[in-house]
């Protein structure tokens, strides 16, 4: 079936950016460009291999010390975080293609953009509070979704995906919970999500009583693919993620740790929380 304007322009728009990535690590000071013409830019560290999300040949290069932000693949522009997410989701559900994918709050480069070009079955969502919940979002060709109550039906996907969400909900242990219902048996949740506290205890950075926000560290904000504005980091993760959302849901929960420099990553807070609805751990 023909595809109506309103639907085609946000899709197009979508991959118009993602193109712009590609082209942007191309033609970059360490860019295959660059590196043909024998021109490249001195860089903190580089390495050719093969990316988990665009494939062989790639070239990972970082100008920077902080390697989570900076060290780039300068053919599809996935930074480490990304890029442990698509090996660990090949590792996890190497059929990931086949299956029925939902992603909230996705970002225009790596996994997002090979997620929606590859597996028909995915669908994203991001949340605008002055509009419906379970509405389009045409311009984003996503939903509205409010990721602590959803307007899916149970059992809805066999994976669900997050990149650098949780740090910024106001009620984590409501929105796992929510993934849980909406995830169907045997289904997995992958989330990055930096855990900066490490050993020690997760702690919050801020709270929300009725319309209030209560600040009780100085706030912080991460960047936001819909709002210049940023995301207002909630939560200080430790190693403690794992069972705190596991018990909240009754899921299966570990942490993945991946270094690999030859598949470009390396980085700091580079873990992946892998939670499974497994049918043998649900009782209700």
């Amino acid at each position: 079936m023909q595809a109506t304007l309103p639907r085609l322009v946000p899709t197009v728009r979508r991959w118009a950016g993602w193109k712009l990535q590609v082209a942007k690590a191309a033609i970059g000071p360490h860019g295959v460009v660059r590196r043909r013409l024998g021109v490249a830019e001195p860089a903190f560290l580089k390495v050719d291999g093969t990316c988990p999300i665009c494939g062989p040949g790639a070239h990972f290069v970082s100008e920077h010390s902080w390697l989570r932000d900076h060290f780039l693949c300068s053919r599809c522009g996935s930074i480490p975080r990304e890029r442990a997410l698509m090996a660990t989701i090949q590792s996890f559900r190497p059929n990931w293609h086949q299956l029925t994918i939902h992603e909230s709050s996705p970002g225009f480069r790596g996994v997002s953009p090979l997620l929606k070009r590859r597996a028909p079955g995915y669908s994203c969502s991001y949340f605008d509070e002055t509009k419906p919940l379970g509405a389009m979002l045409s311009d984003l060709d996503a939903r509205n979704e409010n990721i602590e109550a959803m307007t899916f039906p149970d059992r809805s996907f066999d994976i669900f995906i997050t990149q650098d969400v949780f740090e910024h909900l106001f009620d984590p242990e409501r929105a796992i919970r929510e993934i849980s219902r909406v995830l169907r048996l045997n289904g997995i949740l992958f989330m990055t999500v930096p855990l900066v506290n490490r050993a020690a205890p997760t702690s919050r950075r801020a709270e929300r009583h009725g319309g209030e926000i209560v600040y009780l560290k100085e706030a912080q904000y991460h960047g936001d693919p819909i709002s210049a504005k940023g995301a207002l980091v909630v939560t200080d993760w430790g190693f403690d993620i794992d069972e705190r959302l596991a018990t909240a849901s009754g899921m299966q929960a570990r942490i993945v740790e991946i270094d690999d420099l030859e598949r470009g990553i390396r980085a700091e807070l580079n873990e992946v929380v892998v939670m499974e609805n497994r049918s043998d751990w649900i009782t209700g």
